[in-house]
């Protein structure tokens, strides 16, 4: 195991990740902290994504004052231009257990690796300061000098993310390769908090949270109720024309389902605790898909019946900790477009195709297909990990990798992501930040036909077990709704925004003539508003374009003698005449064809 980490050392740091430079520096971070608080007991530090952090538990009277923290990043940064080496050092438990002795987390670590098996610990020290770490790090801290990093703020964690364990200091640090990655991160990030939903969510008069309702429990507002309303339309409407059968199930169900499927044994961390109901542990469901099995065993079913695509837009519920709660994003309560499809084993490949085929227009609706990816999820040799079928398995990773190539979708593997069950198709999508974030999933399924004896009669008469497919086309709804207020900026396509358009009267002579012609907008199905307000046109106009709506009707005495509308466009700001009739077949057609961008 030495010889493996060892090996690392000699790599010349051009052959270094950036990731691993990002540790590196987490070490000089603890040891500067510990130059100023001696007394801090040293949580972990690994790298992240856009730099690294380390957790502290630091005495009642020493404050990470801005102060502080500047003398700190001061101190770390002096440390790397010393001419230290990464050394590291297999230690024995009883040995390492010594050398971190007033270390209380240290030593938690060390018996946990103990406890897992491992015959030994691995240490890394540079000059005067070893930490407990399993690596690898560059070879001499002098090669650190070159990274363009800062501290970057301060947050509380708590110990291994247990709510029952103390809370930590964290210190968050950005690093990157060059200065100009460093200031480009930045300023992407300023634009990226302009974008963020939960400001935007209140800006646009979206969704609101109550302290009295509930952490993570949204409440949609009268516009981002229209907004997920005219989503599940889309949706339902979209699935009903491609064969799918949507059900209503209830949010409840007895805990023993999810003991047959699995999710009890397995995620009940995640679960709300059973309520007992006459007898009976009910729950609030986590995911629909055991509702769903129930619905295709109401009766014995025929080869002929298959494929059978149950949907649904189910609301579910998950136990999430409270630091990890974000905007509409993690929430304790959602609304999923799911979908289970149960078919023949030689209907899975093209049943698989079609789901992708729905998810690609879906996402060409939305306008994000540029911002999308996929990740085919496999197996890795962790037999252990897996439903025991090799024959299923090897089927279901071939027709997956098969239909990606086919639909030119661009995809990496992932080796080691599959469910227990199956492989799967991750659709990642990539935020304001640039980062990939997985936004739903598509997975193939051998084992709940099994758990839930789910069968059917093929030609001979002979019982058959089914493949099933979950999916979704748009995932969560909440989460998808928080995605387009970012990716959009609040300023959503026409088919998508809340308020498509608003009249706007230059004085109240032209009020009845604002109310006829939103009258015929209605009546094409478009959502309109008025201001009838006593206040001037310029001021009408700043409000409206602050809530992003799309088309402004400027309605003043020219335009009711003319039997005409002057229309404003949201993001050209350029000015059209048409005449009512014009106008509402334009904006229809809009409508109608999901377009991205604003046409008139």
């Amino acid at each position: 195991m030495l010889r493996r980490y060892a090996n690392l050392l000699i790599m010349s740091k051009e052959q270094f990740p950036i990731l691993t430079k990002r540790h590196s520096l987490s070490h000089m971070l603890a040891a500067a902290v510990l130059e100023v608080c001696p007394e801090a007991k040293l949580g972990i530090g690994p790298a992240i994504e856009e730099g690294f952090y380390y957790d502290f538990l630091l005495p009642d009277s020493f404050k990470l004052s801005p102060e502080v923290i500047e003398d700190i990043e001061k101190r770390a940064k002096g440390l790397t231009r010393q001419d230290f080496p990464f050394t590291v050092e297999e230690k024995q438990f009883e040995e390492a257990r010594r050398m971190f002795a007033a270390q209380p987390f240290k030593l938690e670590l060390i018996r946990d690796l103990e406890a897992a098996g491992n015959p030994s610990v691995l240490t890394y020290r540079s000059g005067p300061f070893t930490d407990l770490c399993r690596g690898p790090h560059v070879e001499n801290v002098r090669s650190l000098r070159d990274v363009a990093w800062k501290i970057d703020r301060v947050s509380g964690a708590y110990w291994k993310g247990d709510s029952t364990r103390p809370m930590l200091q964290r210190i968050y640090a950005l690093a990157f390769a060059s200065p100009n990655e460093l200031a480009d991160f930045e300023h992407r990030r300023e634009e990226a908090a302009k974008r963020d939903h939960r400001k935007l969510g209140t800006d646009l008069e979206l969704f609101t949270f109550s302290d009295l309702v509930g952490k993570g429990l949204p409440l949609m507002l009268p516009k981002g109720a229209t907004l997920f309303r005219t989503i599940e339309r889309f949706v339902v409407d979209e699935e009903l024309r491609r064969g799918y059968l949507h059900v209503k199930t209830p949010h409840l169900a007895k805990r023993q389902m999810y003991e047959v499927s699995g999710h009890w044994q397995l995620y009940k961390d995640g679960m709300y605790p059973p309520m007992d109901v006459g007898g009976e542990e009910l729950m609030l469901r986590p995911m629909a898909c055991p509702h769903h099995f129930m619905i295709y065993k109401d009766k014995p079913r025929s080869y002929r019946e298959l494929p059978m695509r149950i949907a649904e837009v189910a609301s579910q519920f998950r136990r999430e900790q409270s630091g990890e709660l974000t905007g509409l994003v993690r929430v304790m309560y959602f609304n999923l477009a799911d979908a289970h499809i149960v078919c023949r084993p030689d209907q899975l490949e093209a049943e698989f195709k079609s789901v992708l085929e729905l998810i690609v227009f879906c996402a060409k609706c939305f306008g994000i297909e540029s911002v999308m990816s996929y990740r085919a999820s496999l197996r890795d040799d962790v037999k252990a990990k897996y439903v025991d079928n090799p024959q299923m398995w090897e089927m279901g990773e071939s027709i997956l990798l098969k239909i990606i190539k086919e639909l030119n979708l661009p995809y990496e593997e992932g080796k080691g992501h599959a469910a227990f069950y199956g492989p799967k198709l991750d659709v990642q999508m990539k935020n304001v930040l640039g980062k990939e974030e997985t936004i739903f999933t598509v997975q193939i399924d051998f084992c709940m036909p099994d758990r839930f004896d789910m069968t059917y009669i093929d030609s001979t008469g002979a019982k058959q077990r089914p493949v099933i497919i979950h999916r979704s086309s748009v995932g969560c709804l909440e989460r998808i709704i928080a995605f387009m207020i970012e990716y959009y900026g609040g300023a959503f396509p026409l088919w998508l925004s809340p308020v498509q358009v608003s009249a706007l009267t230059v004085t109240d002579a032209q009020d009845n003539y604002a109310r006829t012609v939103l009258t015929m907008l209605r009546e094409r199905g478009l959502r309109c508003e008025a201001d009838f307000r006593n206040e001037t046109i310029g001021k009408k106009i700043r409000e409206a374009r602050l809530q992003r709506i799309p088309y402004l009707l400027v309605l003043g005495p020219k335009e009711v003698q003319n039997n005409t509308v002057t229309i404003r466009n949201r993001d050209t700001g350029e000015q059209s005449v048409l005449s009512p009739a014009e106008l509402a077949e334009k904006l229809s057609a809009e409508v109608k064809s999901y377009a991205p961008k604003l046409g008139i």
